[in-house]
């Protein structure tokens, strides 16, 4: 494990990100792992900030209003592409995922909320902020995203840990 700044080769981690990342939250004793595609790394309020967009349908989205942390993990290859599928078209609710695709999660270091135990670059945020998002403020030209009207709530979580695992 080795401690790294968080923008660290932020564009190669975006155009990662893009083709999916896990996202793991811990709650009532429940760990659940979503693919996420979309996100933001940046800074705000004088802190490091990673921001997700989680679907309000999401059973990730029902535990993350019980916690108050996540973790992110990038994978460092297309070796575990198939796990990113799978994360991002089926349910927590319905089927172990670490189980399903042979993922283990590992203890984080500073939150509650597990890493995914890949080789990639991790983050373990706290949410210092969420806010659902306002259908009457966003772009027409992006409804087309919402055609079930599924929106996206928030979370802006502050880094307080980010290192890369092999």
């Amino acid at each position: 494990m080795q401690k790294r700044e968080y923008l660290d080769n932020a564009d190669q981690l975006m155009q990662r990100i893009q083709k999916g990342a896990f996202l793991t939250v811990s709650a009532d004793n429940v760990v659940n792992t979503m693919t996420i595609g979309w996100a933001t790394i940046g800074y705000i309020w004088q802190r490091p900030i990673f921001m997700v967009a989680v679907r309000d349908s999401r059973h990730t989205f029902s535990l993350l209003e019980k916690t108050d942390n996540f973790t992110v993990s990038i994978p460092a290859d297309e070796s575990h592409d198939e796990a990113v599928r799978i994360c991002g078209t089926r349910s927590g609710r319905d089927l172990d995922k670490f189980r399903e695709c042979g993922l283990r999660s590992k203890a984080a270091q500073q939150v509650q909320a597990p890493i995914i135990d890949i080789a990639g670059v991790h983050y373990e945020c706290r949410i210092v902020y969420k806010s659902a998002m306002d259908s009457a403020f966003l772009d027409k030209n992006l409804e087309r995203l919402y055609p079930k009207k599924d929106y996206h709530t928030l979370y802006f979580g502050e880094i307080v840990a980010c290192y890369d695992t092999e």
